[in-house]
């Protein structure tokens, strides 16, 4: 029977309420359009209630805060760590290029030898760089030559701190060519990738020069915790160094 025909004689049967006719289509409705048709309807009764320009403009407002807040955010990182890598602002005085002459033959990572003394104006304490950063401090000095004890010579002692937190330490010489840094407090909150610096409390080096990155560290240390730092300037493979004349 064609639904036109069935749809006449059901409206005009007095015992079939034509509401309920009405719901039967609508459902059928609903069945044939899986679920569209009620969709719709509710997106039409719900269309007060989508959040206004004003909202959303808010919210497009939030976005480009956060976005500004993470450009600049790198952009300070990366002036940073252009400073750390150009050793650029590191220091007091002139810097006085010399070349590494010869090499302590107990083991490399204790002492070298330069080509420039106290003719060039080098003298015992001043701090010693190499590409990537501090590696030691002269020690002796002849007129044509200086010796400088590296960082990681058992009799070395340098302050230094975490770029982080600002955490306060003892970088210490151990024989080997990663030095040991001894944290003044029980709770430094450090780990793995910490940058090291000199610090400002020092009086052997000028602040703020790159020393090298935390490669591991021993929580249970007494009487505070201790860090390997792995050194951030190739003590073992320079053949010329900057010596920071005061």
């Amino acid at each position: 029977m064609p639904p036109e025909r069935w749809l006449r004689r059901a409206t005009a049967s007095p015992r079939i309420p034509i509401w309920l006719v009405l719901v039967a289509l609508g459902l059928v409705g609903i069945r044939l359009s899986r679920g569209a048709l009620l969709a719709d309807a509710y997106g039409l009764l719900m269309r007060p209630f989508w959040p206004g320009t004003a909202q959303s403009e808010w919210l497009r407002s939030a976005q480009r805060l956060d976005d500004q807040t993470r450009l600049s955010r790198l952009e300070s990182e990366n002036r940073r760590l252009r400073d750390l890598l150009g050793l650029k602002g590191a220091g007091d005085g002139r810097r006085l290029s010399a070349p590494v002459i010869s090499r302590e033959p107990g083991g490399w990572w204790q002492r070298l030898m330069l080509g420039a003394g106290s003719l060039q104006g080098v003298a015992p304490g001043q701090a010693v760089l190499a590409p990537g950063g501090l590696i030691g401090r002269i020690a002796l000095v002849t007129p044509t030559t200086a010796t400088v004890t590296l960082l990681t010579d058992p009799v070395s002692r340098v302050g230094v701190l975490v770029g982080r937190n600002q955490r306060q330490g003892l970088l210490s010489g151990i024989g080997t060519d990663r030095p040991l840094l001894r944290f003044l407090e029980k709770d430094p909150q450090v780990r793995a990738g910490d940058v090291v610096l000199t610090s400002p409390a020092s009086t052997l080096v000028p602040p703020d020069l790159p020393v090298g990155v935390i490669q591991s560290v021993n929580e249970e240390a007494d009487p505070a915790p201790e860090a390997i730092v792995q050194l951030s300037a190739p003590a073992g493979s320079v053949d010329w160094v900057q010596v920071l004349i005061r």
